[in-house]
């Protein structure tokens, strides 16, 4: 028999993979949808956090953030360039920085495909009270930090 704790833990950690897994397949869709790479996706969804955070994104920075080399950052900057999904535009303080600025019409594309889960994810909240809320963004970031641990 099973100790409850642990099995709930469990429970819990099988259905943050079912989580992942359908998302992983919702952003597959998405990105195959627009003629895009999954890693496009990522690309995307690393700017729309700069942008919505304050946070200037170089593509060094985007590179470091998806895990690729020069190249491969060279690469995916021109794809999504050439898509109309991000610009490249000088930094006002420094001219000789340039950064990499998500445009409002892949913000409006990423949109019109998962807002309506963002919608019931965020309807799935309003059912939960403040104390609730914390202990699902507890868990949430505590993962998020597990998971970023590559050991």
């Amino acid at each position: 028999m099973r100790d409850s704790a642990a099995g709930d833990a469990m429970d819990i950690v099988h259905l943050l993979r079912a989580v992942t897994v359908e998302l992983s397949l919702r952003n597959a869709e998405f990105a195959a949808s627009n003629g895009m790479h999954g890693t496009d996706v990522r690309a995307l969804i690393c700017l729309m956090d700069a942008l919505r955070s304050g946070t200037d994104m170089t593509a060094g920075r985007l590179g470091e953030q998806l895990g690729l080399n020069s190249a491969g950052t060279t690469g995916l900057v021109d794809r999504l360039e050439r898509l109309g999904h991000v610009r490249r535009v000088r930094d006002e303080r420094d001219r000789r920085r340039v950064l990499i600025e998500i445009d409002e019409r892949a913000v409006a594309l990423g949109q019109s495909f998962f807002g309506p889960l963002i919608a019931r994810t965020v309807e799935l909240l309003d059912g939960y009270d403040e104390r609730d809320r914390a202990a699902v963004k507890r868990f949430l970031t505590g993962t998020l930090r597990a998971a970023e641990q590559r050991s």
